[in-house]
């Protein structure tokens, strides 16, 4: 019969091989003579630091014996904590994720080790080790699923941070999954975790969700605002939350601002900007608190200036001008909101397409964008920023440019998969394709034939990812 292999047999094979006897292994090692020949006997577990000295005096990769200390302390004997707990710790910091994941799965289905195992996690995501924590969330979170911990919503919340920032679509299913425990989340810990889905929200467009959001958000932060600063008598010791609480009042004030924005209603956008502008109810005094009122206040004067300009105010375009590429107001979106503003109201804007026209690019749109600002553009915007100068081209009878910035806004949309300003462009050419030279025309046809080969593309990397 073959002999199972363990880390006794291994241990013992290695000395038979290399000559040596227990105490001159010993002094290898590090590990007393009398322990190894226990470990060998297999009269003593091995513990995780001599298990690494092991591995380290029999010249071998550290994390070597791993999978059969798996084996053999965790499979075929009752797992002990003491080794455990370490030996999850040396797994995180060798990035033996696999290891880790067979650990769990072995284990909960023990569920008196799921407060271990979250313990464990936190501390694994305050070192920064995030895949290692995932995995032990993972299997606190599944082990109670049926129960309504906070700490189950906790482990959500933790694997929600974890997930998000690979991809929008990425963003999406974490977000989705994670928003079911938020209520169940401490009410200082729902704020953060608030204000992270509506941003997640705002970033893929899904503007009625960042509006229900945004509500909750100022809802839930105003009754704790009332606790903490206007209730004479506390129960006990408020927790604080990630950031001053009149950050996330003022953030939900500026989200509705933005979906208004959206949805055309800039005079309703401009009411917001009010109500996240008048700061005389902040009690707060902190340095940071002061750094919030600031930038508030930036965001305030350029968006006032923007919606006026919305809301046909030509007398604006001066300051819209001066804000369009600065902490406050990005590149893309200040020159979007402009130029449908002149399509809009048949206004003149040649200085300033001027003025910004060596920025008109992919690259230079990219640099242009601003910072300091809660959300961020979208490079969807690029392509139809394109489309509204070629709107506003060929309103003035520029149609040989109208027709370049046409045929750049297909381009930039068969690079973004942005179906939906493809379909204006094409509207729009065929409206002025009669005042086309044949060579516009054969160009026209050479770019639909890529914006078609690219969605066909688009769309199995999309069935893909499902």
């Amino acid at each position: 019969m073959q002999q199972h292999t363990t880390i006794q047999t291994e241990l013992a094979a290695f000395l038979r091989k290399e000559g040596q006897t227990i105490n001159q292994f010993a002094g290898i090692s590090g590990v007393n003579s009398g322990t190894l020949s226990s470990i060998i006997n297999g009269n003593r577990p091995i513990a995780m630091q001599q298990l690494d000295r092991i591995t380290a005096g029999m010249g071998l990769p550290e994390g070597a014996f791993y999978e059969l200390y798996i084996d053999e302390c965790v499979v075929h004997s009752a797992p002990d904590w003491r080794r455990l707990g370490p030996f999850l710790h040396r797994c995180a910091e060798l990035d033996k994720l696999e290891c880790i994941r067979q650990v769990v799965q072995i284990i909960m289905d023990n569920i008196t080790y799921a407060p271990l195992l979250f313990d464990t996690a936190e501390e694994f995501y305050g070192q920064g080790k995030l895949q290692a924590a995932a995995l032990l969330y993972e299997g606190v979170a599944d082990t109670e699923k049926y129960q309504h911990s906070e700490r189950l919503a906790l482990c959500q919340y933790r694997l929600f941070t974890i997930r998000i920032g690979q991809s929008p679509e990425a963003d999406f299913r974490a977000a989705t999954r994670f928003e079911y425990f938020v209520e169940r989340l401490e009410e200082i810990d729902q704020l953060e975790a608030l204000r992270q889905l509506a941003d997640i929200y705002i970033a893929l467009q899904h503007w009625e969700k960042a509006r229900l959001l945004a509500e909750e958000l100022r809802h839930k932060t105003s009754i704790q605002y009332e606790i903490r600063f206007y209730k004479t008598k506390k129960k006990k010791e408020l927790r604080q939350a990630p950031r001053p609480l009149c950050f996330y009042i003022l953030y939900a004030y500026w989200l509705q601002s933005k979906v208004c924005e959206e949805s055309g209603e800039y005079e309703r956008a401009l009411e917001y900007v009010g109500l996240y502008t008048e700061m005389s109810w902040i009690v707060e005094e902190s340095e940071e608190v002061q750094q919030i009122r600031a930038q508030f206040s930036r965001l305030g004067t350029v968006c006032k200036s923007l919606y006026r300009l919305m809301c046909g105010e030509l007398e604006a375009l001066p300051e819209v001008m001066e804000s369009i590429g600065t902490p406050g107001l990005g590149l893309l979106d200040g020159l979007l909101k402009t130029v449908q503003a002149a399509n809009r109201y048949g206004w003149e804007v040649d200085g300033l397409i001027s003025r910004f026209q060596p920025l008109l690019t992919p690259e230079g749109a990219a640099f242009g964008q601003a910072e300091g600002t809660p959300g961020r553009e979208t490079p969807e915007q690029y392509p139809v920023l394109l489309y509204e100068l070629a709107l506003y081209s060929l309103k003035a009878e520029k149609i040989e440019q109208g027709i370049r910035y046409i045929f750049g806004s297909l381009e930039a949309s068969a690079a973004l998969g942005s179906i939906a300003c493809v379909i204006r462009c094409v509207r729009l050419f065929e409206q002025f394709r009669p005042h086309a030279s044949a060579e516009a025309q054969d160009r026209y046809k050479q770019l639909i034939n890529r914006v078609q080969i690219a969605h066909a593309e688009q769309t199995v990397k999309t069935q893909d990812q499902l």
